[in-house]
């Protein structure tokens, strides 16, 4: 095991560790896995049957990170290992603090050697930014090739089937092959279906909380489930807090005139305050966004009326205080995590598409008036992604010229087999948010109910990202050892 380090946090031992593994699985040689004891280890190795080797790619590899964490009283015992596939996508895993610094964590910890990977492309996983899309792109030239081709070839190679691949290969050759346990959050129950269609014979249970995909999938139907809860979720923002409504509402106004900058010289427009949006599924969000804009206003007594007071009347006239604008591109910006938005459509490409995406959550936008920045008051996104995100946001338009060729493709790796989903034996138990902003309570029921083997818990109690207080896994977790599930797992 390739072991960088080990240390300690409070309540933890964790070890840093890295492997690597193939930029693209499709067309490697089994040969990778000389001596791995494993019904079929060449499976990881298998053409998809919409997406071919590319042989710009050929023999190359990436970097993967993994932590591990358990208790330091369990350090040297052999537990059973429980993987965390983070949601997203293209978000690193999590940097826990202790072992209460998550609630699914420090119930997790009590029972398991926690796997904590960064999935390819993000954290410490040769991640994928603007300066390698530049990189690629002079790649390209210099030997002829299409630019914007080979980064979006690239790309392709950062979504779930590859995913599960790295993940299935880390539980072979590092984990000497044993089952584990996974736990998806978001992002990590599409991960979570892929590999239970690909690599079942490798997990003995798993939990999801609050991202079962549809399949099949399609992103312009999630987009026609997810845009009227955010006007909803927006709305009920404003009920709670009507203040922010007449802040929003002269924000608006004022940044409809285009002279406003963020810091990082990026325009501050109508449509990137709309973004702030993105996680009103969540808590505490509306109070975050409410502190937020509290400070929008440094005329006067920091209310609207006060500030346009100052301004004579004249909203054009009203000051947009700095430190607000820098608290907007730090909720807003993509410098951390360029490839949540790069993927975002993306994640719902299975093998061969009918048509192109062709920017799904934009095109729904523009059917409902509601969304129009001259509307009042002003609905928020909530994960949405733009053509214009990759005009303005200076981590993302170094995927420009990808977008477009992405945005036309119709042939994507294979994620979902129905079959196999449909004969499934390995347990998987969800949590289901009645009300979830993001993944559709109704979408994820509809594929459960095709699925073996599978419960869900259905609440309105929580929002998206429920799994992260001290209920929602602990509830889940009991509820498969008192059914057996971890018969074969727990010491």
């Amino acid at each position: 095991m390739a072991l960088l380090s080990t240390y300690y946090l409070p309540g933890l031992c964790v070890e840093d560790h890295s492997v690597d593994v193939p930029l693209d699985w499709r067309g490697t040689s089994p040969a990778l896995f000389a001596g791995v004891d494993d019904p079929d280890p060449s499976m990881l190795c298998a053409e998809s049957a919409a997406l071919e080797p590319d042989p710009a790619f050929a023999g190359k590899k990436i970097r993967l990170f993994y932590r591990t964490v358990c208790l330091p009283q369990n350090v040297g015992r052999d537990l059973p290992a429980i993987v965390y596939l983070q949601g997203g996508p293209g978000g690193a895993g999590p940097r826990v603090l202790d072992a209460q610094s998550d609630g699914w964590l420090a119930e997790a910890v009590k029972h398991f050697r926690v796997v904590l990977p960064d999935q390819r492309g993000t954290g410490r996983s040769s991640a994928v930014d603007g300066h390698l899309m530049d990189r690629l792109r002079e790649e390209a030239l210099a030997c002829g090739a299409d630019p914007a081709r080979l980064q979006a070839n690239y790309l392709k190679r950062f979504l779930a089937d590859s995913i599960v691949r790295d993940f299935e290969y880390l539980r072979l050759t590092e984990f000497g092959g044993a089952r584990w346990v996974t736990l998806g959050q978001s992002y990590g129950g599409f991960l979570t279906l892929c590999n239970l269609s690909t690599f079942p014979h490798g997990v003995a249970a798993s939990f999801v909380g609050g991202g079962i995909p549809h399949v099949p999938a399609s992103a312009k139907d999630v987009y026609a489930h997810t845009f009227p809860r955010m006007a909803s979720k927006t709305n009920a923002w404003y009920e709670k807090y009507p203040v922010d409504r007449e802040r929003v509402g002269l924000l608006a106004d004022r940044l409809a005139v285009g002279d406003v900058l963020l810091p990082d010289g990026s325009p501050f427009s109508v449509r990137r305050l709309q973004l702030c949006g993105g996680g009103l599924g969540m808590k505490p969000a509306p109070e975050r966004l409410h502190n937020l804009l509290d400070l929008a206003f440094s005329d006067g007594d920091g209310s609207a009326q006060s500030a346009l007071e100052a301004a004579g009347g004249d909203p054009s006239k009203v000051y947009v205080n700095r430190g607000f604008a820098e608290g907007v591109q730090t909720l807003t910006g993509s410098a951390a995590d360029p490839l949540y938005w790069t993927l975002q459509e993306f994640i719902y490409a299975d093998g061969k598409l009918d048509e192109p995406i062709r920017w799904a959550a934009a095109h729904e936008a523009e059917a409902r008036p509601e969304f129009s920045e001259s509307a009042r008051p002003l609905m928020f996104f909530g994960e949405a992604m733009f053509p214009w995100m990759f005009q303005e946001d200076p981590a993302l338009k170094p995927f420009a010229a990808a977008m477009g060729v992405l945005m036309e493709d119709t042939e994507f790796g294979t994620l979902y087999d129905t079959d196999m989903l449909a004969a499934n034996e390995v347990p998987l138990r969800c949590a289901v948010y009645f009300d979830d902003l993001y993944v559709d309570s109704g979408l994820q029921l509809d594929t459960l109910s095709r699925v073996g083997n599978s419960w869900a818990w259905v609440t309105n109690e929580f929002e998206h990202d429920g799994l992260h207080g001290d209920v929602v896994f602990r509830r889940l977790f009991e509820e498969a050892r008192d059914h057996g599930d971890l018969e074969q797992v727990l010491c």
